[in-house]
């Protein structure tokens, strides 16, 4: 499984400076048809957006992101909180934490 990510060139940078080699720079309208594209994407585990990104997207795909096993969403940065450890605890299916 691979990790995908998709955002703006300021969010995708560090990523694709790590080496990944999914990295979709989108934005607007074109974020939702790329995020859509990559959910159907059977080697990708993981998508990573931006928390600000995320709450731009249709209230309809941000609950198939969320309810989504594989892939599993993280969003990171911005105004929101990231809820890894509920992904994680959704993806494995045992709370890591406790």
């Amino acid at each position: 499984m691979e990790l995908a990510v998709v955002g703006s060139s300021e969010f995708t940078l560090g990523f694709r400076l790590a080496g990944v080699k999914k990295v979709y720079e989108v934005t607007g309208e074109e974020q939702v048809l790329k995020v859509q594209d990559v959910m159907s994407d059977s080697e990708v585990g993981i998508i990573v957006m931006h928390n600000d990104d995320l709450a731009n997207l249709p209230s309809q795909l941000r609950y198939e992101l969320d309810e989504s096993v594989e892939p599993t969403l993280v969003a990171i940065g911005g105004e929101g909180e990231s809820n890894l450890r509920e992904k994680i605890k959704q993806a494995v299916g045992v709370d890591l934490w406790k």
